[in-house]
C-alpha cells in the first residue's frame, strides 16, 4: 500500500507528455491524431509522381516549393482497403525525425477533421494489440465527442527498416 502511494505521489505534478494539440485525421471510419507540433502544412491532393521499385505504401514524391518530398499513403501503410480520392482527401506534410535528422514527409489521408486539445484525463494507454509494430505506432487513445481517436507517434509510423531509403528521395 505504501509503495502504491509513493508511486502515485511521484507521478503527481508531472504532465503527461502526450497532452497537447492534435490534428485529427480521418482514414475510413477511423480517426487518428498526430501532434500539431509535427505538422508543417496541409495541402489539397495533387499529382504525386510514382517512384519505381519502392514499397507499396510509398505513393511517390511531390515538389513542395522546390524540395522533393516523399509521400506515404497511410491507408496502404496500415493495410486498410484502398479508396478513390475525394474532395476531402489531402496531403499532410509532417516533420519526421529520422537517423539523418529532420525530414519533411507527406501523408495522404481521407480528410482532416479538426485540431483538438487533449489533456491527461482525455488520453489512455493503448491496449496491447499483440503486434509489436502496431503497439509502437500508437502513443495512446483519446476519448472525445463520443469517439475514440488513435494517437499516432508519426516518427515511428514513418521510420523503421521499411522506410530506409525513402528519405533519400528528398536529398
Amino acid at each position: 500500500m505504501a509503495m502504491a502511494a509513493a508511486a502515485n505521489s511521484s507521478t503527481q505534478g508531472r504532465v503527461d507528455p502526450r497532452s497537447g494539440k492534435y490534428l485529427i485525421l480521418e482514414l475510413g471510419e477511423e480517426e487518428f491524431g498526430i501532434s500539431v507540433m509535427q505538422v508543417k502544412e496541409i495541402m489539397k491532393m495533387q499529382e504525386i509522381t510514382t517512384v519505381p521499385q519502392t514499397p507499396r505504401f510509398l505513393q511517390g514524391v511531390i515538389n513542395l516549393r522546390g524540395r522533393i518530398v516523399p509521400v506515404v499513403n497511410l491507408r496502404s501503410k496500415f493495410h486498410m482497403p484502398e479508396q478513390a480520392p475525394t474532395e476531402r482527401t489531402c496531403i499532410v506534410v509532417v516533420r519526421v525525425q529520422l537517423e539523418g535528422g529532420e525530414q519533411p514527409m507527406g501523408i495522404v489521408v481521407d480528410g482532416v477533421i479538426e485540431v483538438l486539445l487533449l489533456g491527461e484525463d482525455d488520453i489512455e494507454d493503448s491496449p496491447d494489440f499483440g503486434r509489436e509494430a502496431a503497439n509502437s505506432y500508437v502513443r495512446g487513445m483519446a476519448k472525445s465527442k463520443g469517439r475514440v481517436k488513435i494517437l499516432l507517434d508519426i516518427d515511428r509510423v514513418l521510420s523503421g527498416h521499411e522506410m530506409s531509403g525513402v528519405a533519400s528521395f528528398a536529398n
